[in-house]
């Protein structure tokens, strides 16, 4: 069998999935989705660790035995628009390139390999002395770390660096502020499963934090901050003194994880507490109501133990937990009589109503004032009904859709549909790394628990093909022409075939397929270049700010009734280990490209202006912003699916 045939035949097989499908589901529930960019923490591990400025060493295109210094404009998730040293504000050379399939090296890199560092070409004769040049160019120059850069190259991004078995350092915060160290069981897009390091999954001590947490570090933080690792109480008589001492030894002698991953989690500011003052609180192991508390001890001036009121007798164990002067779900006395909402008097509080003045009278006590407490998130955009996935905070280990039932300021009153087994309506703040946007879990391989009723038996048919296995087509030629897409030379070819500038949109309706929150993250326009080949970089990145990117390749995928007669050029999404590909036919001249754009946009039910070589600067054509996720759009010709 040929390669083209046998292509072919692995287009035509299918695998059958079952799916719960988010788009039907909110169609039928008449539902929002909370917008993408309100999930901070995971826009923030979609950056790749590259930034606007970062200098590398980069191949020449045009003899790849030969480097020469680039600076990056731009950095969309495994994306770079890199511009060498010496073009200055020229960007006719600008070119994007593939983190992964790059050649990219930190500064200095050349001349510890004895490799050939020359200006491009096309500046060559533009300066007289490019070493003088380099040496002024690179003064106060900065770069990805060198670690960063190797593990692309082995194929990893940052986050896959935090592989299981990796150790960081945990501070308790149930009710000290020691610190130990932690073993990585699981990570699932960036949601770590950690078991104290020295203990058996057996032993019960494992729990899940997001790796940007500011309880969780990178090895060395306790040494840098000057605090001992100490096993927590809760752990501490499971060993000998020396069984811990032993294994922290062990720790010390393995390779950690680089630092830099960790660094946009939160600084910690002071605090301003002081102990036996009184507030309210949510209790982060039984979240479902806001009671009086108390400041109970204060470790010093970042961090203090808050304990939930308790009036019964005294062996009862109290619930305490450990907070900073930014930790959420603290709020000063009477917040909740100002917010309209019911608090739950302490255990053993015998009157029928509680009030805040006799209470406080009653135990001697006076109220933290408004200056400790966290300023509110001025503003947020999760509304009430709007759906999301966030985790089932009685089982952490299960995410469950989840909708926003009450909003108060910057916290959220969150009920789950499709948990094991109920749970009352809870509060999370707008910034809690345990809520995720919709499709988090698909993307990222993790069960999502859902209702009942949506468990549909609707089966998806799409081609599925494992990573390693390669695409035996001479069309793939095109994958080595990719970091040819803006050069001067592939523009110059032909303007038959010469693509202008696609430009991305983000404001105009993205539909229910397209993320807008990952649409406005891409770049401005893409191009000029040879048509294939922009087209195909627009697509894939279309891809890949899809909701579900193989649900957007199914779309894309080339039909029988096709009337472009164009190039066909196969694409791939990525989902849970396997690959996902389809051919998709791309227009090869210019004089069909704004057509193709169009109707391929609304193919995608979203604005027909989404991308395209027309720049939407204030107002749409189409009118697009009178569009929900919820109402598709057959305003393009376009109708809806029927329903079996």
């Amino acid at each position: 069998m040929s390669g083209e045939q046998q292509l072919d035949a692995d287009l035509g097989s299918g695998v059958e999935v079952e799916e719960f499908s988010w788009e039907d589901y909110l169609e039928e529930t008449g539902s929002t989705t909370v917008p993408y960019a309100s999930f901070k923490h995971v826009d923030i591990r979609l950056q790749n660790g590259f930034a606007p400025g970062m200098k590398l060493e980069v191949a020449l295109k045009n003899d790849p035995e030969t480097y020469w210094v680039a600076t990056i404009i731009t950095a969309c998730e495994q994306l770079l628009l890199l511009r060498y040293e010496g073009y200055g504000e020229d960007r006719k050379a600008d070119f994007w390139c593939d983190i992964r399939k790059a050649g990219l090296y930190p500064i200095g890199w050349c001349q510890q390999n004895k490799k050939t560092l020359e200006a491009p070409e096309g500046i060559r004769d533009k300066v007289s002395d490019w070493n003088a040049f380099l040496q002024q160019t690179l003064i106060g120059a900065c770069g990805p770390p060198v670690s960063l850069l190797e593990g692309l190259r082995n194929g990893r991004n940052p986050l896959d660096l935090i592989a299981p078995g990796s150790k960081l350092e945990c501070q308790d915060f149930r009710d000290s502020l020691s610190t130990w160290l932690v073993t990585v069981v699981e990570n699932i897009g960036g949601r770590l499963k950690l078991r104290y390091e020295g203990l058996e999954s057996r032993d019960g001590f494992e729990h899940w934090l997001y790796y940007l947490d500011p309880f969780l570090h990178h090895i060395g933080w306790a040494a840098q901050q000057g605090c001992d690792l100490q096993p927590p109480l809760a752990i501490k008589h499971l060993k000998s003194e020396a069984d811990w001492q032993e294994i922290l030894a062990k720790v010390k002698e393995e390779e950690p994880l680089p630092s830099y991953l960790f660094k946009d989690k939160q600084v910690i500011g002071t605090h301003e507490f002081s102990i036996n003052m009184k507030l309210e609180a949510v209790d982060p192991w039984s979240p479902f109501g806001i009671s009086p508390a108390t400041i109970a001890k204060v470790f010093d001036d970042k961090y203090f133990l808050v304990e939930m009121d308790d009036l019964r007798p005294e062996d009862h164990t109290r619930r305490s937990f450990v907070c900073h002067a930014n930790s959420p779900g603290i709020f000063p006395v009477q917040w909740s009589l100002k917010n309209g909402l019911h608090i739950n008097p302490p255990p053993g509080f015998r009157s029928q109503d509680f009030d805040w003045a006799d209470y406080l009278k009653q135990c001697g006590a006076e109220a933290a004032p408004q200056k400790c407490f966290p300023q509110s998130i001025s503003e947020h955009q999760l509304k009430e009904n709007m759906k999301l996935e966030a985790v089932n905070p009685l089982f952490p280990e299960e995410v469950c859709i989840a909708t926003v039932t009450a909003v108060r300021g910057s916290y959220l009153w969150l009920q789950l549909e499709g948990s094991k087994k109920p749970v009352p309506e809870f509060i999370v703040s707008a910034e809690s790394m345990n809520i995720f946007p919709l499709g988090w879990c698909e993307t990222n391989g993790h069960p999502l628990s859902t209702p009942r009723r949506a468990r549909g038996h609707k089966l998806r048919k799409i081609a599925v093909v494992q990573p390693e296995k390669q695409i035996l087509s001479s069309r793939t030629v095109h994958e080595g022409l990719k970091n040819q897409l803006n050069s001067t030379h592939s523009v110059m070819i032909n303007g038959k075939y010469c693509c202008p500038k696609i430009y991305f949109n983000h404001r105009c309706f993205s539909g229910p397929y397209l993320n807008k929150g990952r649409i406005a993250e891409l770049p401005q326009c893409v191009g000029p270049g040879n048509c294939v080949l922009v087209l195909r970089e627009v697509l894939t990145l279309l891809i890949n700010a899809a909701y579900k990117p193989s649900r957007v390749l199914r779309e894309l995928q080339l039909d029988k009734d096709s009337v472009w007669h164009g190039c066909g050029e196969v694409l791939k999404a990525k989902y849970k280990g396997k690959s996902y590909r389809a051919t998709v036919e791309i227009v090869r001249t210019a004089d069909r490209v704004t057509e193709f754009c169009r109707q391929t946009c609304i193919k995608l039910e979203c604005c027909p202006n989404l991308f395209g070589p027309r720049m939407v600067l204030d107002t749409c054509s189409e009118n697009c912003s009178v569009l929900t996720k919820t109402k598709y759009t057959h305003y393009y010709g376009k109708k809806k699916k029927k329903k079996k």
